[in-house]
C-alpha cells in the first residue's frame, strides 16, 4: 500500500497550479471516470428496467392460480368395435382429490426424501441445490443433466402446460416465478396435496389415489413403505421405471430410493434391509373404463398401445374424449367365447380326474410360498419374525392351500383370429372366459410358450422354397444327433422306410422334421424365414427348433400362418384403425405394413399339405363342426405341456393355445394333444361364425397359382414319373420341375400281388 505524506501532498498542489500539462492530465481522467460512472449508472438501469420488462412479460403468460381449484372438463375416450358398438371406455373413474391427511405417511416421507429434502425450508426455489446442480452439470459438459426443481416446481409445471417442459431460460424463470406465486397462495400441506394429485404414475394414473388404485387396488392412505417406494421411483421416468412393463428397473430404483429415506433418518437400518430386497406385489386395478365384458383382453390391449402413443401424438388418453375405431368385431368375439367355453366344460374336469398334488408336492409347495410371499399380511408385516410367523400360519392354512390348487390348476387358453389380408384382429380371448380377469395374464400377446409341431410348417415351407415337391421322400429312419457330446434322437416316427413331406406333415412325424431341416432346409434359414413370417421372438439355432424348441406368443405364430393364406404376402397385424379427438378430426389412422415374404406357389403348395392335417391327419376332430376348405397345423409340446392348433381358410386365419400358468402342470395324457385340446375350439369356433346368418361368407377354396404344375412323381425316388413309376400325382413349381426318375420298375396288372420284397436290381419300392 502506498502512504502519502502531508509535504508530498503540498507538492502535488503546488504543480497542480503551475504546470498546465499535468493540471491538463489531471482533468482528462476526472472527466472519463465521470463518463464511465455515467455509462455504469445507464447500464445498471438499462439492465434493470430490460429485466422488470422481461419478467412483467413473463408475468403476464403465466395462468391464473384459479385453475388449481377449477380444473378443465374431462371425458372419457370411447372404445368401438369394427362393427361399431361401444365396447370400453377409458377415464379415471375416482377425480376426487384426496386431502394430505388421506395419504400414507411412507408416501409423503418417501416423495421429500428423493425429490425435495429442503421442501419445508425453501419459499418455492432451492438456491443452493440450483447452484449445485449447475457445477454438477458443467463439470459433466452437459447443463440439461441434472435439474433442481423443488416439489413446488414441478407442481407449477404439471399444472400449467404453458410453462413448457423444454430445457430453457424462459421455462425455468416461468417455473420459479409459479413456484413462488404458489407458495406465497397456499401452504405446504395445501401444495402437497395438490402436487400428489396431479402428478403422473403411469399407466393412466394421474395422482395418487388412481395410483394406488391403479397399482394395489387400494387407497394411498394404506400404502406400505414398499408400494410408496415404488410410486415415487416412477416419477423419474413413468415409461422408464414402469412397475408392470419394467418391474427389474423399478425394482432397481426402489432400492435407492428406500437408501435414501434410510440416509434421511426416515427408516431404520433393520427396516431398509428388510424391504429393500422384498418382492412387490401388484394388485393391478387399472380404473379407467366402464364394466366391459365384451373382449377385456383386446380392450387393454388396445389401451397399453394407446398409451404408448399418447406423447407421440400429444393427447390424454384419459380426459381428452377420444374415439378409437379398432379392428374387433364383437360377433366374432362372442363366437370366439362361447366355443373356449364349450370346450372346457368337460375338459377341466377331465383334467382334474387326473391330476394328483400328491405326486407334485414341489409345484404345490412353490405356488403356496409364491401367494404368501404377497399377500397383504405377510408384507404389512414389520421384522422379519412377524413374516417367518405369518408364513407358517398361512402355509398350513387349508383354504390357502386350497385356493392355490384352483388357481394353479385353471386351464388357461389364447385364441386370435386375424384377416390376413388386412392384419386386422377380429377376435381375441386371452383367458379362461370363466376365470378371466380385466387386467389379468393376455395368453395372447404376454406369454411364450414352445409351439410344438405347429413350427414344423416354417421348416417344410422352407425345404419347398428350396425346390423340393410335397411328394419328396425323406427317411424316416431313426436319427442320432450329437449336441455337444450328447446323443439327441427325437421321438415320433423313426420305424424305417421313406415318407414323403405332405404324409410327415399330416401325421407330424418329427424324425421326418428333423431329417427335413438337417437335409432340405438348414435351421438358420428357417429362422430367418420366420421372422420374415412376422415371428418376431428371438429363435435358437438348434437342430431342435424344427420340432418347435423356441418360444414363441400365440399372437405372431397366428400371424405367421396368415402368410400360408394369403399367398405368401405378410400383414402386420393391427388392434387401432383410426383415432379421432371429441370433435371428430382425425389424429391417426394406421395401414399396416406388408411385405412379400414367400413365393405364391410355396404357399399354395403349404396350405394343399395342410389341409391333409385336417382331412386325414392330426386335426380331423375339426371335421365334428367344421366343413368348409380349410387348413392348420396341430402342436404338442413335450410331456402334453402345451397344446396348439393354428388354422385357416381363405378368409381368416386363427390360433389356439391351450395350458397352465405354471408350464410344470401337464396334461399328462393323449388328451392334451394339440388335435384333441386345441382344434376342437378352433372347429366350433369357425362353425359358429361361418353359421352366422349376419356374415353370409361365401365358400372359398385355396386356388392354384399358375407357377405350378401338378406332375406324375416316383414314389420311391421323389423324382418325375417315368412312366414306370409308382407314383402319385404331387404339385411342383415350374421353375424347379424335378428331372425324371432313371429307374426301370416293374409294372403289375390288376390282377398282379405286390410283394413287399423289392425287386432285385431296384432302388426300393
Amino acid at each position: 500500500m502506498k502512504f502519502f505524506s502531508k509535504k508530498s501532498k503540498e507538492e502535488e498542489l503546488d504543480k497542480y497550479f503551475t504546470d498546465k500539462n499535468f493540471r491538463n492530465k489531471k482533468g482528462k481522467i476526472k472527466r472519463t471516470q465521470a463518463v464511465s460512472f455515467k455509462i455504469f449508472i445507464f447500464s445498471i438501469l438499462t439492465g434493470f428496467f430490460i429485466l422488470t420488462g422481461y419478467l412483467f412479460y413473463l408475468s403476464q403468460t403465466l395462468p391464473s392460480l384459479e385453475e388449481l381449484e377449477n380444473p378443465k372438463l374431462e371425458e372419457a375416450t370411447k372404445i368401438y368395435s369394427d362393427n361399431g358398438e361401444l365396447i370400453d371406455k377409458f377415464y379415471l373413474q375416482n377425480r376426487t382429490q384426496v386431502t394430505i391427511d388421506n395419504v400414507s405417511e411412507d408416501m409423503i416421507n418417501s416423495l421429500i426424501a428423493v425429490e425435495d429434502r429442503k421442501f419445508y425450508d425453501h419459499w418455492g426455489v432451492d438456491v443452493p441445490r440450483i447452484v449445485q446442480a449447475f457445477i454438477k452439470n458443467i463439470l459433466r459438459g452437459d447443463l440439461t443433466r441434472e435439474g433442481a426443481s423443488t416439489i413446488t416446481q414441478q407442481l407449477a409445471r404439471n399444472l400449467y402446460k404453458d410453462i413448457g417442459t423444454e430445457t430453457s431460460l424462459n421455462r425455468k424463470l416461468r417455473e420459479a416465478m409459479t413456484a413462488v406465486q404458489i407458495e406465497r397462495t397456499y401452504t405446504k400441506k395445501e401444495i402437497l396435496a395438490y402436487y400428489l394429485n396431479t402428478v403422473y404414475f403411469g399407466n393412466g394414473a394421474y395422482g395418487i389415489e388412481a395410483a394406488a388404485k391403479t397399482y394395489f387396488n387400494k387407497s394411498a392412505k394404506d400404502l406400505d413403505l414398499i408400494e410408496s417406494a415404488a410410486l415415487v421411483s416412477i416419477l423419474r421416468n413413468p415409461s422408464f421405471y414402469d412397475p408392470v412393463d419394467k418391474p427389474e428397473n423399478n425394482a432397481k430404483r426402489r432400492s435407492v430410493v428406500l437408501f435414501v429415506m434410510y440416509e434421511t433418518g426416515n427408516i431404520s437400518k433393520e427396516t431398509y434391509e428388510l424391504t429393500s430386497k422384498d418382492p412387490l406385489k401388484l394388485s393391478l386395478n387399472i380404473e379407467t373404463q366402464s364394466k366391459s365384458t365384451v373382449a377385456p383382453e383386446f380392450s387393454e390391449h388396445v389401451r397399453q398401445q394407446l398409451q404408448k402413443m399418447a406423447q407421440t401424438y400429444g393427447f390424454d388418453l384419459y380426459r381428452d374424449g377420444l374415439k378409437v375405431y379398432t379392428t374387433l368385431d364383437t360377433r366374432f368375439q362372442k363366437h370366439a367365447d362361447d366355443a373356449v367355453v364349450e370346450q372346457l366344460k368337460g375338459f377341466q374336469k377331465q383334467f382334474n380326474g387326473y391330476w394328483n398334488w400328491k405326486n407334485n408336492p414341489d409345484i404345490l409347495s412353490d405356488n403356496v410360498r409364491k401367494y404368501i410371499v404377497f399377500s397383504e399380511q405377510y408384507k404389512k408385516a414389520k421384522t422379519e419374525a412377524e413374516r417367518n410367523a405369518i408364513y407358517e400360519k398361512m402355509k398350513n392354512d387349508k383354504n390357502v392351500i386350497d385356493t392355490v390348487k384352483k388357481l394353479t390348476t385353471t386351464i388357461q387358453v389364447g385364441l386370435v383370429c386375424l384377416n390376413p389380408k388386412t392384419g386386422e384382429i377380429k377376435a381375441m380371448v386371452g383367458a379362461n372366459p370363466l376365470t378371466r380377469t380385466k387386467y389379468g395374464l393376455n395368453h395372447v400377446t404376454q406369454i411364450k410358450r414352445q409351439p410344438g409341431s405347429t413350427f414344423k410348417s416354417f421348416v417344410y415351407a422352407l425345404a419347398l422354397q428350396n425346390g423340393y415337391s410335397p411328394g419328396y421322400m425323406i427317411s424316416n429312419d431313426p436319427v442320432n444327433v450329437n449336441v455337444g457330446g450328447r446323443t439327441w434322437s427325437p421321438k415320433g416316427g423313426g420305424s424305417g422306410g421313406k415318407i414323403s413331406m405332405r404324409t410327415a406333415v399330416e401325421k407330424s412325424i418329427n424324425v421326418v422334421a428333423v431329417r427335413t431341416a438337417m437335409e432340405l432346409a438348414p435351421i438358420d434359414k428357417v429362422i430367418e424365414l420366420a421372422h420374415n413370417m412376422g415371428i418376431k421372438s428371438e429363435l435358437p439355432n438348434y437342430l431342435s427348433l424344427s420340432l418347435g424348441a423356441g418360444e414363441v406368443t400365440p399372437l405372431e405364430i397366428t400371424n405367421a400362418f396368415g402368410v400360408f393364406a394369403n399367398e405368401g404376402i405378410w400383414v402386420e397385424p393391427i388392434a387401432i384403425k383410426r383415432i379421432e379427438d371429441r370433435n371428430g378430426n382425425v389424429i391417426a389412422e394406421f395401414i399396416p405394413e406388408t411385405k412379400e415374404v414367400l413365393n405364391e406357389g410355396v404357399a399354395y403348395m403349404m396350405s394343399d399339405m395342410m389341409e391333409g392335417v385336417i382331412e386325414q391327419g392330426t386335426a380331423t376332430s375339426v371335421r365334428r363342426y367344421f366343413h368348409r376348405p380349410a387348413a392348420g397345423k396341430t402342436g404338442t409340446t413335450q410331456n402334453y405341456t402345451d397344446a396348439w392348433f393354428i388354422g385357416y381358410t381363405p378368409q381368416f386365419v386363427t390360433g389356439v393355445w391351450v395350458g397352465f400358468d405354471d408350464a410344470r402342470i401337464k396334461f399328462g395324457g393323449s388328451y392334451g394333444q394339440g388335435g384333441y385340446a386345441a382344434a376342437p375350439i378352433w372347429g366350433r369356433f369357425m362353425k359358429y361364425v361361418y353359421d352366422d346368418k349376419e356374415f353370409d361368407f361365401p365358400v372359398e377354396y385355396f386356388y392354384m397359382p399358375e407357377d405350378l404344375e401338378e406332375v406324375g412323381i416316383c414314389s420311391i425316388s421323389g423324382l418325375m414319373d417315368n412312366g414306370s413309376c409308382p407314383s402319385t400325382r404331387e404339385l411342383v413349381l415350374k421353375r424347379n420341375l424335378p428331372r425324371k426318375c432313371n429307374v426301370p420298375h416293374y409294372l403289375f396288372s390288376d390282377s398282379t400281388s405286390v410283394s413287399e420284397t423289392s425287386p432285385p436290381g431296384t432302388v426300393g419300392y
